[in-house]
């Protein structure tokens, strides 16, 4: 059994099962409901369906701050004499998490932080795929599993595709003017992790149901993405056909497994109901 345990912000969206299964533990980042702030997985998603529903705003996110982190890292190293933490961070260019957790590790030789430079489904799929390496590899040191993380993190793709524009008019990310065209013309635009940021790609027209093959057809072999498993989210009103859809369309390209995740408040006020992610491992040369 490894000395070292593994920590990401919820915004990963870390299913609970393979938290439970790797001993991953989650710091929550922060949903504002006006004057109201909620740790991120204490309610149900719909809550933010709802405040956009009454309000048309959509909540606030925030990252962890440094006294979560601290809070979080004590307990565990108080819980467990002599283990390491390697925090394995939500991308650090779209939030402060990642420097609340450098800030909370100052002066600790015994916690490492790596940015993976991806969000949701992505930052899960590094922190599984280390979690499940520690399992072959306890004797690794916390410098040797950090190194492991940045490789992997570096060979992770993901990208995710908004159902329509509405919470992104909300946030201020697309202008009213645009939000109607897209709606309008049933366009859906692709977003993609390019260096940690959020990036939008092309634009995607026609029935949602429809692009979802197309997406992760296109996405699986742009990338190259490694066969063995595919990583797929789905927002809070994704039908069940729609995953169902996905799912075929995995194992049609030949994947040996499909696992999911759900979004989690993060990406549900960032994406709106509705939205689907992908993410897997690529091969580099």
């Amino acid at each position: 059994m490894s000395h070292i345990i593994i920590t990401v912000e919820s915004g990963s969206d870390m299913p609970k099962d393979l938290a439970l299964r790797y001993g991953i533990h989650v710091v929550p980042m922060h949903i504002s409901f006006g004057a109201q702030t909620k740790d991120d997985r204490t309610f149900p998603v719909s809550e933010i369906c709802d405040y956009y529903d009454r309000t048309g705003k959509i909540p606030k996110t925030s990252g962890c701050t440094p006294e979560d982190f601290r809070v979080l890292f004590d307990r565990l190293q108080t819980e467990n004499p002599g283990a390491s933490i390697l925090h394995i961070a939500y991308s650090a260019v779209t939030t402060c998490s990642f420097q609340s957790a450098m800030m909370a590790a100052e002066g600790r030789s015994d916690i490492i932080c790596v940015d993976t430079r991806q969000v949701a489904v992505g930052q899960t799929a590094v922190a599984v795929r280390v979690a499940q390496e520690l399992e072959w590899h306890p004797e690794w040191s916390l410098q040797e599993a950090a190194q492991y993380a940045r490789k992997t993190a570096d060979r992770v793709e993901m990208c995710f595709v908004p159902r329509n524009l509405s919470f992104l008019r909300a946030g201020g990310r697309v202008t009213n003017a645009a939000a109607m065209v897209g709606s309008i013309l049933n366009i859906h635009p692709l977003i993609e992790l390019r260096n940690g940021y959020l990036v939008a790609g092309k634009k995607l027209r026609g029935n949602f149901q429809k692009l979802i093959p197309k997406v992760i057809q296109e996405f699986v072999e742009t990338n190259h993405v490694q066969r063995s498993v595919l990583w797929l989210e789905s927002v809070i009103g994704l039908s069940k056909e729609e995953q169902q859809i996905a799912e075929d369309t995995a194992h049609r390209l030949g994947f040996q497994s499909v696992r999911w995740v759900s979004a989690g408040g993060v990406i549900t006020t960032h994406g709106g109901p509705g939205a689907f992610a992908v993410a897997g491992y690529v091969s580099r040369e």
